[in-house]
């Protein structure tokens, strides 16, 4: 069984496509797990529609988008775990059975693919395309991350090494994939394929001051890991990096998919 946990506050606009997104899925062992930050909108009256679609459902305050997606962890019962926020949607219906297939094997650990940043109203307007790429030792410390939305990870990987650290109020998903692959070196397995589309507006991204304040988070997790990397050229890496994102765009099957 795959548990995707899709944590939420306020996105009563949103949370109904990330629902269908998932309820939509062809894989048909699938447990989604909705974590509420105890919305004061109709958030819940959304998630309540969808019954036995979403069999889990918290809510109650907490102290962000990490500390659900830590509670989503430790009520997920499937083998495998992966997160869609509440404005994200698969970008077809057989994502998750194309997970499946990957972790059939049982040397695998955790899988990723690519993403695109999409226009909130517009969903088929793409902004913006992160293309990833296979991972190799040395990637976080040049500001790489795989797209956190497209990454799914064995529950036992969870248990061994812990979930999110939430010292990193911003970048915590950047610590807990380089905990796993660059520091632990679990198994990882890149997917050239389009999971997930991204609305625009997430948190690190709102404003100058939380782009700054995420580049410095990710800066300190790998000094803190031990990563022999130097403030001015990790972080004009990781500006570089980006660039292309914004320029790409899919083609070929990709564009079929989404």
């Amino acid at each position: 069984m795959i548990s995707v946990i899709t944590a939420v506050r306020n996105a009563a606009e949103t949370i109904a496509d990330t629902l269908t997104s998932v309820a939509s899925q062809t894989y048909p062992q699938v447990e989604h797990i909705v974590i509420d930050g105890n919305s004061n909108d109709n958030t819940m009256e959304v998630v309540d529609r969808f019954g036995p679609n979403v069999p889990k459902v918290i809510s109650e305050p907490d102290s962000g988008i990490y500390e659900a997606m830590n509670k989503g962890i430790q009520h997920a019962e499937g083998e495998i775990i992966g997160t869609l926020n509440a404005d994200d949607i698969y970008a077809h219906d057989h994502v998750l059975e194309t997970v499946a297939k990957v972790f059939a094997s049982q040397r695998v650990e955790s899988c990723y693919a690519d993403l695109v940043y999409v226009d909130r109203q517009d969903l088929s307007r793409i902004v913006r395309y992160w293309k990833s790429r296979p991972f190799k030792p040395g990637l976080f410390a040049r500001g790489w991350i795989p797209a956190h939305p497209t990454f799914f990870v064995r529950r036992s990987v969870y248990r061994r090494y812990g979930g999110f650290d939430l010292q990193y109020a911003l970048q915590s998903d950047f610590e807990l994939a380089m905990r796993f692959l660059e520091v632990h070196r679990i198994s990882a397995t890149y997917i050239p394929e389009i999971f997930v589309k991204m609305r625009l507006g997430g948190a690190t991204n709102k404003s100058i001051k939380n782009i700054v304040k995420g580049n410095l988070e990710s800066y300190r997790a790998c000094r803190f890991h031990g990563l022999q990397i130097y403030a001015v050229p990790f972080f004009v890496n990781k500006f570089l990096s980006r660039l292309p994102q914004f320029l790409r765009r899919p083609h070929g099957s990709d564009v079929d998919v989404i």
